[in-house]
């Protein structure tokens, strides 16, 4: 019994010194903090001015930023070969309340599909597949010299690329070996350059002016302010 006593004096003790050298764990709950200590409120205007004065110091010439904190996002549609063509699709989007702007550069805009027999050794060789040619009903063709690649002959250029594959397959059927390449030239093209509003896609742009010639996120410029 005298034992049974002891053990307990001796575990109340051990427990009291387990509570005063053991740190307490920290409190849960919300924090209440005042409003006056968060400073003055972000303004979100004040953030778009200092990305603008950021773009114009650097003179990057395109407020991605800006377009990005006010919620909108840009599309370039184009290149459009005639001014006509451009001021009709600037006038659509603009009749629809978006903010948009025509705009022209010096590029390449695509003539044609050109199917070419390249690797022509001299005329006499060439009058000779021209020969071949028109027996076979390809009777258009005929021999082109170039500072680039010397003598070739042409079998045609053509809008549509099936109307060339029909050209290309009906010379292979001679032995002979056609290709087809992008015939293209340099010329002033245009383009037209639109703020999509919050919520607004780009899906129907793509579907009428095909995914080529809709340019998105950083390939895009958004339109100039007037």
């Amino acid at each position: 019994m005298k034992n049974l006593l002891m053990l307990l004096v001796v575990a109340n003790i051990l427990y009291y010194m387990w509570g005063r050298f053991v740190d307490e764990p920290e409190p849960t709950g919300v924090v209440v903090v005042d409003e006056s200590d968060l400073g003055p409120p972000l303004n979100v205007s004040d953030v778009a001015l200092a990305a603008t004065s950021v773009d114009a110091a650097l003179g990057t010439g395109k407020p991605s930023d800006l377009a990005a904190l006010s919620g909108r996002s840009c599309v370039t549609l184009g290149p459009f070969k005639t001014n006509e063509d451009a001021e009709g699709a600037l006038a659509e989007y603009e009749g629809q309340g978006m903010r948009a702007s025509l705009r022209t550069t010096q590029g390449q805009v695509f003539v044609g599909h050109w199917v070419q027999i390249r690797n022509i050794p001299d005329r006499d060789t060439g009058n000779a597949i021209l020969a071949q040619l028109r027996e076979g009903g390809l009777g258009d063709a005929y021999l082109v010299p170039t500072d680039e690649e010397g003598l070739k002959i042409s079998l045609g250029l053509f809008g549509e690329k099936s109307r060339a594959e029909r050209i290309e397959l009906q010379a292979k059927s001679l032995d002979l070996q056609p290709d087809i390449t992008p015939r293209m030239r340099d010329a002033t093209v245009f383009f037209v350059d639109i703020g999509l509003p919050p919520g607004k896609g780009a899906g129907a742009m793509i579907e009428k002016y095909g995914e080529e010639n809709v340019l998105l996120r950083d390939q895009a410029t958004c339109p100039r302010s007037n």
